[in-house]
């Protein structure tokens, strides 16, 4: 079966997620469109993950939990687990490697944590943009250590897209999957022995994927997702 897809949605958590970004408002406009699963991954951190697990339980949608990793070379790479409480538990690790550098809201945004009410629990202070102390090849190492996918984000869109940042894609790691921005050309490359995603990497509201892209899964679950980008079928 298909299932509609937008595997990157960022929440307020992230510093440049609008503030409107909230668990009952994301999970709110995914079930507008009709869209069967979503991803939320947020920089560096996972901390609203319960909060839009609770809300997307609620309404039906099913929620892929991930995050959007930045690598010492500024590359940003999506991970996402099978349940919430694994990524939790890596997030804690990727908290270990980022570096100490405070928020300043002011400048780059409020980084909230919410429950499932929309109400603000908490504001995180060390700024979740900047780069973890990790390559792109050692963040690969960790994501697949603690049992997630690695998936290289928006590889030919912006500073931030590993083809960009590095110039090429390392062929020393192991990707489950790369997603592919619509929004810019891609360069001439092969790309057929990969799986390919396309988000909207949302930061508004109005941004989250219309039902457009698919994934084939062997039935209408979480599981069935996380085994389908890892080609398990």
């Amino acid at each position: 079966m298909k299932l509609f897809c937008d595997l990157h949605i960022h929440s307020c958590l992230s510093p440049c997620g609008d503030m409107l970004m909230t668990p009952n408002n994301i999970v709110g406009m995914a079930y507008i469109k009709q869209l069967d699963a979503i991803a939320v991954c947020d920089h560096n951190a996972c901390r609203n993950l319960p909060a839009v697990k609770e809300v997307a339980d609620m309404m039906g949608v099913l929620l892929l939990p991930g995050m959007e990793l930045t690598t010492r070379e500024e590359a940003h790479m999506l991970c996402y687990f099978p349940d919430v409480e694994s990524c939790l538990a890596f997030g804690e690790t990727v908290y270990e490697h980022l570096l100490p550098l405070p928020n300043r809201p002011e400048f780059f945004g409020r980084q909230v944590v919410m429950n499932a009410q929309d109400e603000e629990t908490a504001e995180e202070e060390r700024l979740l943009i900047s780069a973890l102390d990790l390559s792109f090849e050692e963040c690969e190492q960790q994501i697949h250590a603690h049992g997630g996918l690695c998936v290289p984000a928006h590889i030919n869109r912006g500073s931030n897209g590993v083809l960009n940042a590095l110039g090429f894609l390392p062929g020393g790691a192991r990707y489950d999957a790369l997603e592919v921005s619509d929004a810019v050309a891609m360069p001439e490359m092969d790309l057929s022995g990969y799986r390919l995603l396309r988000s909207s990497d949302a930061h508004y509201l109005e941004n989250i994927l219309e039902p457009t892209f698919t994934l084939e899964v062997r039935e209408r679950s979480v599981q069935a997702i996380f085994d389908a980008i890892a080609g398990r079928g």
